[in-house]
């Protein structure tokens, strides 16, 4: 596994300038060092900054005022960040409701970060990966750190996810114990053409097969990371097919409300949606996002911004589950629990072969395991069990 990586910030002019003006900043004991020795002795590519000098700006895909979701999540994160450093009100810098399909939109909100004097940026949607991308060269001195994704230059544009998949699978156990007509709905942002959707859902669908054989998942994709509308419609299709537990990847808990509505059960994401639907989530697929935005702005303060990716799982206490629903099947929590020891020991990960997909292909003969690189961006292939709507 990754170490947990760290952002740093990069201040406004060269080190060269910065030694010419006499600039000065404070080590990690507190004492007071010249940037060039700063430079020198700091773990980062870049100079640390006090915490009073931090400006941080955070876009979102919709607003956290919704109270359940993706954005709600990550925005619960900055909160805890907020907190645990003692950052004040006027540090965080919110764009919300920008949506992540329009490049215009989303330069517009980060600019108007940048003029707010937001010296981190958090671009918390996979949609956003170009523009910062673009914007990083056109910044050098501005942090941009990207949610989901896969693009970095390892200076000032870096990216941050994690091992969900872990979690996915340990869902999957709770819902391939619950189906009585072994039919699992999943509800997919988007099809195989995106590695992050089409891992988690294998790693669901081989948690449901992992304790039901027989039993088939049945995908159905909105095309759009945020479609509130589409996301229930694509829930109520895969109830009409007879699927009694539905899961999800996407962005708002409608697929729960929908399997509550037609009496069946489901799994929620990213925030706990036991809260949503009360009578039908069993356990729900969730981000802790507090663990890296916390450790990371710690490390901008501490100088030791690496450039370098970010990827925790749960050990990392990055991902996990929701608590279990007292409606499970008898032996989940047993199951679950055993699975989780076997991935946390590090013995033994969710995408190590042989995996047979539905079009009877096999994915690492040799059970090595696959590396990072193709479980984030090289995951093209559906799971055997998986049926595609």
């Amino acid at each position: 596994m990754k170490k947990f990586l760290s952002i740093a910030l990069a201040l406004t002019m060269t080190v060269g300038a910065l030694v010419g003006c006499g600039s000065s900043t404070s080590d990690n004991s507190g004492n007071n060092v010249s940037t060039e020795s700063q430079v020198s002795e700091t773990k980062g590519v870049m100079p640390a900054i006090p915490k009073e000098e931090i400006k941080i700006g955070v876009i979102h895909i919709s607003n956290p005022a919704e109270g359940s979701g993706y954005t709600y999540t990550h925005d619960q994160g900055i909160v805890e960040m907020q907190k645990a450093l003692g950052l004040s009100d006027s540090q965080i810098v919110r764009k919300n409701d920008v949506s992540d399909s329009d490049p215009t939109s989303i330069e517009t909100a980060i600019l108007e970060c940048i003029e707010e004097g937001c010296n981190v940026i958090f671009a918390t949607s996979w949609g956003y990966m170009d523009t910062c991308e673009l914007l990083a060269e056109e910044y050098p001195d501005v942090i941009f750190s990207h949610g989901t994704g896969y693009k970095s230059n390892g200076k000032n544009f870096n990216n941050y996810f994690g091992r969900i998949y872990q979690s996915r699978y340990l869902t999957g156990i709770a819902a391939g114990l619950k189906t009585e007509t072994n039919k699992v709905g999943y509800v997919g942002a988007w099809g195989k053409d995106n590695s992050e959707v089409t891992g988690g859902a294998n790693a669901f669908a081989m948690g449901v097969y992992a304790v039901n054989p027989e039993a088939e998942v049945y995908i159905k994709t909105t095309n759009s990371w945020f479609d509130p509308e589409g996301e229930k419609q694509a829930a109520d299709a895969l109830i009409a097919e007879g699927c009694d537990v539905i899961g999800q990847h996407c962005d708002t808990p409608n697929p729960q409300l929908a399997a509550e509505t037609a009496g069946v059960y489901g799994v929620g994401y990213n925030s706990d949606m036991s809260k949503d639907a009360p009578k039908a989530t069993l356990t729900s697929t969730v981000w802790n996002w507090g663990a890296y935005y916390t450790e990371a702005v710690q490390d901008i303060i501490d100088g030791e911004w690496t450039g370098e990716d970010y990827y925790g799982g749960l050990n990392e206490g990055l991902v996990d589950i929701a608590p279990l629903a007292d409606f499970c099947a008898e032996g989940t929590a047993e199951k679950i629990a055993e699975e989780r020891a076997r991935i946390e020991s590090g013995e033994w990960d969710v995408f190590t072969g042989p995996i047979e997909t539905n079009t009877g292909d096999i994915i690492d003969p040799d059970g090595k395991g696959l590396d990072e690189e193709t479980i984030t961006s090289g995951i093209n292939w559906y799971f055997k069990n998986i049926v595609e709507k």
